[in-house]
């Protein structure tokens, strides 16, 4: 009777497990078909940018930092080889005429101008005391008392009475020619490098990484990547051998042979300034 009852509860208990190892078969069924519906996006949010940035601005340093090199940096080295005030000066002159966009003139202007007032107010009395670029600066300020007299002359002569017999073809009016230096960047670099005691080497690659890092700030504040990724890429191998490349290419290129090697460039510069709203002088 004792072995009848416990051979039953042995089927009951038998049974139990079966259904529950059913029911617990048929649950992860249900689960394997719910987590295959689910997608793998993240949940929190971010800006679109996280994703479209790194692949333009990859693509758009080499081109960039080809075209500054081999627009300018021959004029850098030439400067350095020889930077007495003549040489600057006919330097300036040749990238003057060189650069065609008036967007990227007036940036390189703008940054030479500064870089010569801080050599003159900060650094020229003890890197050369004998004033070597003392000579180009007095030129430049002349050449722009020169150009702001002839600009405010001529405004002035228009307010005379129509009287005249019109006989006067020229001869009251002073040609206006344009300023015997612009103070572009790159000659000065060149030149204060070289008064500093930079070698040639070591000018032609601050110079050329001076313009990565303005990229690269650039693109921080325009919110393509935060700045803890832009120290990634300027201490990168990436822009170290691009610019060891650019240099290396340009070494032997006389400033006669200097030129835009990425002609769209210059569009892109050229059309910043006909935006809407920018947040970028140039």
């Amino acid at each position: 009777m004792d072995s009848a009852t416990d051979a039953k509860d042995q089927e009951v208990l038998e049974n139990e497990i079966a259904d529950l190892e059913y029911r617990l078969q048929k649950a992860k069924e249900q689960l394997a078909k719910s987590n295959n519906g689910k997608t793998n996006k993240p949940s929190f949010s971010y800006p679109s940018s996280h994703l479209r940035s790194a692949s333009p601005f990859s693509s758009f340093l080499p081109l960039s930092v080809s075209s500054y090199a081999s627009t300018t940096l021959p004029f850098a080295l030439a400067a350095h080889r020889d930077p007495t005030p003549d040489t600057v000066a006919e330097l300036d002159d040749a990238l003057d005429a060189a650069i065609i966009c008036a967007v990227g003139r007036r940036a390189s202007v703008q940054q030479g101008r500064a870089l010569l007032a801080i050599w003159e107010k900060s650094v020229a009395a003890a890197a050369d005391p004998g004033g070597t670029l003392g000579s180009y600066a007095e030129v430049l300020r002349s050449g722009t008392i020169a150009t702001a007299a002839n600009s405010s002359g001529g405004s002035g002569n228009g307010g005379g009475s129509g009287s005249g017999n019109g006989d006067g073809n020229g001869e009251d009016r002073e040609e206006i020619l344009p300023p015997p230096a612009s103070a572009h960047l790159a000659p000065l670099f060149g030149a204060v490098a070289s008064l500093c005691g930079l070698t040639l080497r070591q000018t032609a690659y601050v110079f050329m990484l001076s313009h990565v890092k303005a990229l690269v700030s650039a693109a921080v504040r325009a919110g393509l990547f935060g700045p803890y990724q832009a120290q990634r890429i300027l201490a990168g191998n990436e822009v170290q051998s691009l610019l060891e490349e650019v240099i290396a290419r340009e070494w032997e290129t006389r400033v006669e042979e200097a030129g835009q090697n990425v002609p769209v460039m210059d569009l892109w510069i050229g059309r910043h300034e006909l935006l809407y709203s920018r947040i970028f002088n140039s």
